[in-house]
């Protein structure tokens, strides 16, 4: 017996109907945003196009942040470089009031930051509001030191001959900062002001579990008046980085504060081969809130001391 295919149709599209109007609905997926890297004043997605989620304190997706490759920290280094002659020229007033104006522009987008450092950690609110104000604050206190810590650290040294003899300090170059985990923003910005201030320029690697608070940085200082180049954002594996900035011949210093003692071996001596500096910061994560973490001496660990001779005239 032939089925009629009318009735066919009509059966098959009530079928249809019935699992169309039956099947549950699914909830909304929320578009991450992805943050990129920072390199020369500009934002890029990285080289090898690899992202990782960052993950708040209850283990959520927050947002996707790109993975940075030894090619990417080349190039953050070549634009490092690029910018040193520029920056390290500039004049002590002018460097300060660049990063004055880095600290109005933090200060402005308060909230955002405070936002996004709780929903880092996962705590309250008003313990990212402290961690945040104290961010600026030690960035303001940071620039104030501009102008002086060439009187603090240099000097007029005695000799036996009719001569001045002076020691003057100078930025070393190119340094590369390791962030660590916590705290994210207020470690970020407790170790970069201090290298770039007198002139050096940075490449820094944030934290790799709480990379958001850095790279939000980068977006806020990208619309200041500090020039590409003199600090570069990178994030990514500490790991995979780790041999490609030890052995880089173009970086003249190391500031590690990660803690990682095995990490800590192998960036040292990778530096053993090209003479590179090596600076070990470690501070427990209540250090960096308190005075330890505004040392002037942090400015004198990526300096060279330049001595000069003058003849005493008549």
């Amino acid at each position: 017996m032939l089925k009629c295919p009318s009735a066919c149709l009509a059966f098959s599209f009530l079928r249809v109907y019935a699992i169309l109007t039956f099947v549950p609905k699914r909830s909304r997926l929320a578009v991450h945003k992805t943050y990129k890297l920072f390199i020369g004043g500009k934002f890029v997605r990285g080289e090898n196009g690899r992202v990782l989620p960052a993950r708040g304190g209850n283990g959520a997706v927050l947002a996707n942040f790109c993975r940075a490759s030894k090619k990417d920290f080349r190039d953050a280094v070549v634009a490092a470089r690029a910018a040193f002659p520029n920056w390290s020229k500039q004049s002590a007033y002018l460097r300060g009031q660049i990063l004055y104006r880095a600290a109005e522009m933090l200060e402005m987008r308060r909230s955002e930051l405070q936002k996004e450092l709780a929903r880092t950690n996962g705590a309250a609110t008003s313990r990212s509001a402290r961690e945040t104000t104290l961010a600026i604050d030690r960035l303001v206190h940071y620039a104030g030191w501009t102008d002086k810590f060439t009187q603090i650290f240099g000097t007029v040294n005695p000799v036996a001959t009719s001569h001045f003899n002076f020691t003057i300090p100078e930025p070393t170059g190119v340094v590369v900062v390791l962030c660590p985990d916590e705290p994210a923003l207020l470690g970020f910005v407790s170790l970069v002001v201090p290298v770039i201030l007198s002139g050096n320029c940075a490449v820094v690697l944030a934290s790799t579990n709480k990379p958001l608070p850095a790279l939000t940085f980068a977006e806020i200082v990208a619309t200041s008046d500090l020039p590409p180049g003199v600090v570069n954002v990178l994030a990514g594996e500490r790991v995979e980085l780790a041999p490609q900035i030890a052995a880089h011949m173009d970086v003249n210093a190391i500031v590690d504060a990660t803690g990682d003692a095995k990490l800590s071996r192998q960036l040292q001596q990778g530096g053993e081969l090209n003479v590179k500096r090596y600076v070990r910061r470690d501070l427990a994560p209540a250090e960096w809130h308190g005075r330890a973490a505004e040392n002037p001496y942090w400015i004198a660990d990526t300096l060279e001391m330049k001595t000069a001779w003058h003849p005493i005239g008549l």
